[in-house]
């Protein structure tokens, strides 16, 4: 299908899902999903934001905003996954322990608000990763009208650029909580440390970054085209003085550079994921 066909075939699905709840994040996936949605169905869309720990205060913030000018209904739930029962050790189903409670609190405010469907953002790159909340996504029977349509984070890119839409480049991002090896346990404290490191190189101009925690260790991961920024001085003095003082005993650079799942690469046999 040309890129067209994929858009129209998403316009028809959400049409036909007569009103949807969009779980929204203020990504470049779910931005894109509520705008469509917004243009095809109106207020029979609304948006759902999770507000918690691992969830940055910019992104929430970004999110409010859009809503506010596309003026989109817009509810934030709290969705604190760190009460969640067995997620602070960091299992192997972490996602799906999140998910799923995200996707029962948005269906209480869907139900409430006449809903008849909840969506989310994920497109079919994600079919090709290790992605445990899609198991909740189908256990709750939340729809993906962006893989439903056959749309890569590409095409979403392309799209929300001919939409106008601030998101087309920015970065992409995963809850916090993905920046732990499987098994670390996740605290506050820990997940602050990740997010204002960061922040910090977001702020220094790095455009896409990942902040991996092992222990009191910190794996930096930016665009391979970047990696020599973090050594150029003072920029090199400039993070190392930042991470020491968040608490890091030590500041390394992953040559690999920046992508998505990398943690996954510790699962081997258990995924598939070499």
């Amino acid at each position: 299908m040309t890129l067209e066909e994929k858009n129209e075939k998403l316009k028809t699905y959400l049409s036909q899902l007569g009103s949807v709840a969009v779980a929204f994040s203020s990504g470049v996936d779910s931005t894109f999903l509520l705008k469509t949605a917004k243009n095809v169905l109106g207020d029979r869309a609304i948006a759902v934001t999770a507000r918690s720990c691992s969830f940055p205060e910019r992104e929430l913030k970004e999110a409010k905003e859009f809503c506010e000018t596309e003026g989109i209904r817009h509810f934030i739930v709290d969705s604190e996954e760190l009460d969640i029962e067995g997620f602070s050790s960091n299992p192997k189903n972490r996602c799906y322990l999140c998910k799923h409670e995200l996707f029962e609190k948005i269906a209480v405010i869907a139900d409430e608000y006449g809903m008849e469907q909840i969506a989310e953002g994920s497109n079919v790159d994600d079919d090709g990763d290790y992605r445990p909340g899609l198991k909740a996504v189908a256990e709750l029977n939340v729809r993906s009208p962006l893989r439903h349509a056959g749309l890569s984070k590409a095409d979403i890119r392309e799209l929300s650029r001919r939409m106008g839409l601030k998101t087309w480049n920015k970065q992409s991002f995963a809850c916090l909580s993905s920046r732990f090896v499987y098994g670390e346990t996740i605290t506050r404290d820990k997940l602050s440390m990740v997010n204002r490191a960061e922040q910090q190189l977001l702020d220094m101009g790095f455009h896409q970054v990942r902040v991996r925690i092992h222990g009191t260790m910190a794996r930096i991961e930016v665009l391979p085209g970047q990696l020599s920024g973090l050594i150029a001085e003072p920029k090199r003095q400039e993070i190392l003085t930042a991470f020491h003082q968040l608490g890091f005993s030590y500041v390394t650079i992953d040559l690999d550079g920046y992508r998505t799942g990398s943690m996954n690469l510790t699962l081997g046999e258990n995924t598939g994921l070499g």
